[in-house]
């Protein structure tokens, strides 16, 4: 087994148990017990460890050096389920409409993007990777208003949030969003600065 294939074995080994302990974690209602800032710094903290195990263990660091870009784009269709759900949960006024509707319908339009991409091109050129670039930044846009959209509406409304705290959605800040951000900032690293075009990741 080639390093890279022994690097995303693990990965996703400890991507599935930490999807696993988030939806543990959500089952208990401790997540929703936590008041504002809390949840918020919850999510910071997951995204910040998880970034520094992209740069600081090597195994994370090969993986994230070789892995698929058009698999790291694949992650980004969840946000299709995501802000549908959204637009579900403002249309019975359970989620604020003022988080709900933006956030349904970035998820939305970021999902249908990918889609495109991965139906139409794959990153081996430079005008495909600039089509990659123009998706990851608008995608990396979005993903952030969510976040401050979502901080700010919760520390002023916290009961309107409410159902971003218990199940399903509460793996959004234990889980999904630290992924997605990381995704792009991996993205980032990969699309600028460069694997060259014919590295396992870009071609895969």
């Amino acid at each position: 087994m080639s390093r890279a294939r022994a690097a995303n074995r693990i990965v996703l080994f400890f991507l599935g148990l930490w999807l696993v302990l988030a939806i543990l974690l959500g089952a208990t209602g401790r997540i929703a017990k936590l008041p504002p800032p809390f949840p918020q710094l919850v999510l910071l903290a997951l995204t910040l460890a998880a970034l520094a195990a992209v740069y600081l263990l090597p195994i994370v660091r090969k993986w994230a050096a070789t892995v698929s870009l058009r698999a790291l784009v694949a992650w980004h269709l969840i946000r299709l389920l995501v802000g549908a759900y959204f637009l579900f949960l403002a249309q019975q006024a359970t989620l604020a409409r003022a988080f709900a509707l933006p956030a349904g319908w970035g998820d939305i339009a970021v999902a249908i993007m990918a889609a495109a991409l991965l139906l139409s091109l794959s990153p081996g050129t430079r005008p495909r990777r600039t089509c990659y670039s123009i998706w990851n930044v608008l995608g990396f846009v979005d993903i952030l208003f969510v976040v401050v959209n979502a901080a700010r509406i919760g520390m002023s409304a916290p009961a309107s949030m409410a159902p971003l705290l218990h199940l399903p959605l509460s793996i959004l800040p234990t889980f999904l969003v630290p992924t997605i951000i990381v995704s792009h900032l991996i993205l980032f690293r990969r699309l600028y600065k460069g694997a060259g075009l014919h590295s396992v990741g870009l071609e895969a």
